[in-house]
């Protein structure tokens, strides 16, 4: 599933050839997880302002409103001015003056939503509850400790849920509960100040990292321009049961939490 680190990504190869375009036209495919919500034909004529990300959404502001994306679990976008035809997992296209934007999604979980404004009840129930975004000022140690005193949810859990740090998905947060040597079954409640800091650097340090490999290709993500990340390959523990630990050397563990995968390291990551 696209991360912060990958939507943040396609959001880097895109955003500055598509500002300033004018929409021309644009297609559906088959239904995504959620409609549209406006006729096309509504969309034709405005003008692209900016393309902005919230958490794992994409928002592009446009003259008539905003658009909101989300890849889902296996959607990637294409950006450029001769795209190959359209395929049976296209399922949106926008054609611009600077180029046609297309979102490829095989599994359909992803969506792209209308709003007449980022304060319209649409966009305010897919945005609203999201947390603080972890490579801003916003996101402050004494503060995510703090909410974290309030979840009594394993930490891995309560990472993935977005309500207090908003795009750390199962990817980095193994990774990053690995760096600041946390297990991923510990209550978040029980985290004191200092493990709670540790965390809240690896998370930002997990998600930099990420951001400079160009996010992780499990499958088939790439960003809007066709390219690859790689971060997958220096990972120390996600994906890699069984193997050893690139510390201690000790094999990697792997259990399932909420019908995930969980990878740690039993020596370097305390209870």
């Amino acid at each position: 599933m696209p991360e912060l680190p990958e939507v943040e990504v396609t959001r880097l190869s895109f955003a500055d050839r598509i500002s300033g375009a004018q929409i021309m036209g644009v297609q559906m495919g088959k239904p995504l997880r959620w409609p549209l919500g406006c006729d096309v034909s509504h969309l034709e004529g405005h003008t692209v302002h900016q393309v902005r990300r919230r958490g794992k959404y994409l928002l592009l502001d446009t003259s008539g409103g905003l658009l909101l994306i989300h890849l889902g679990m296996s959607g990637s976008l294409s950006f450029g001015a001769d795209l190959s035809p359209a395929g049976k997992h296209d399922h949106f296209e926008m054609q611009t003056t600077a180029g046609h934007l297309r979102l490829h999604d095989p599994r359909r979980f992803g969506a792209v939503v209308y709003a007449p404004a980022e304060d319209h009840p649409t966009a305010r129930k897919l945005l609203g509850r999201l947390g603080v975004e972890p490579l801003t000022d916003d996101f402050l140690p004494e503060g995510f400790h703090h909410a974290l005193q309030k979840k009594q949810s394993a930490i891995k859990q309560v990472l993935l849920g977005g309500e207090i740090v908003v795009g750390v998905g199962n990817i980095y947060a193994s990774e990053a509960l690995f760096l600041a040597g946390i297990r991923p079954t510990v209550r978040a409640a029980r985290l004191s100040k200092p493990r709670a800091v540790r965390l809240h650097a690896a998370i930002r340090t997990v998600l930099s990292q990420a951001l400079a490999k160009g996010g992780s290709t499990l499958k088939d993500f790439s960003n809007a321009q066709g390219e690859s990340g790689y971060f997958q390959l220096d990972a120390m523990v996600y994906d890699r049961a069984g193997l050893p630990c690139r510390v201690c050397a000790a094999p990697i563990k792997t259990i399932r939490q909420g019908q995930r995968s969980t990878f740690f390291c039993v020596n370097c990551q305390k209870p």
